[in-house]
C-alpha cells in the first residue's frame, strides 16, 4: 500500500514595507549644485536602495515630492501600509512644522537622511525640526547616508536597535 506525503508548508515570512520619501529639489541630484551634493543622480541611489533592501529583507515604495502637502500625506497614509519610513525632507527638514506633525502623529519607526553634513552649512540649516519626532538622523555621508540610514531602520524594524 503507498502512503502519499505532502510536503511540508513553507511558512511565508512576510518583509518589512518601507515608504522611502524623498523631498524637493532631489530630482536635480547630479546636476544641482555637484560641490554640496555631489554627482550621483536620484534614480541610482533608487536602485542602489532596492539592491539593499533585497539583502535586507525589505519591501521598499519610493517616492519623491516637490511639494509639502504630498509629503504630509504620503506620511499620513504610511501606517495603513508600511511598518517604517525612510525620510530626506530635504529643504523641509529646517521649516515644515507639518512634516514633523506627521512624522510625530504616525508613529512608525523612521530615520531622516541628508546627503550634506548640515551641521557644517548655513545657519539656518543647523536646525532640524524633524530630527526630535524621528528615531534618528544620518547625515553628511553623500550617498552612503541612505545606505546607512537602510541599514538602522531596518534593525529597528527587527528589533535589534532600541525605539523611541
Amino acid at each position: 500500500m503507498s502512503r502519499s506525503v505532502s510536503a511540508p508548508k513553507r511558512r511565508t515570512v512576510s518583509s518589512k514595507k518601507v515608504l522611502v520619501l524623498h523631498g524637493p529639489n532631489l530630482q536635480l541630484l547630479g546636476e544641482r549644485n555637484p560641490s554640496v551634493y555631489g554627482r550621483v543622480k536620484l534614480a541610482t541611489i533608487n536602485e542602489r536602495l532596492k539592491t539593499q533592501a533585497k539583502q535586507l529583507k525589505l519591501s521598499l515604495t519610493i517616492e519623491q515630492f516637490n511639494h509639502e502637502g504630498e509629503l504630509v500625506e504620503a506620511i499620513g497614509q504610511a501606517q495603513k501600509e508600511f511598518d517604517g519610513i525612510l525620510i530626506n525632507p530635504a529643504a523641509y527638514t529646517h521649516t515644515s512644522v507639518a512634516i514633523r506633525d506627521a512624522l510625530e502623529a504616525v508613529r512608525l519607526p523612521a530615520v531622516e537622511v541628508h546627503l550634506s553634513n548640515i551641521y557644517r552649512r548655513e545657519a539656518f540649516r543647523h536646525t532640524s525640526l524633524i530630527s526630535p519626532v524621528v528615531d534618528g538622523q544620518v547625515s553628511g555621508f553623500g550617498p552612503e547616508s541612505y545606505s546607512l540610514g537602510l541599514t538602522a531602520l531596518a534593525s529597528l524594524l527587527t528589533g535589534k536597535s532600541r525605539k523611541r
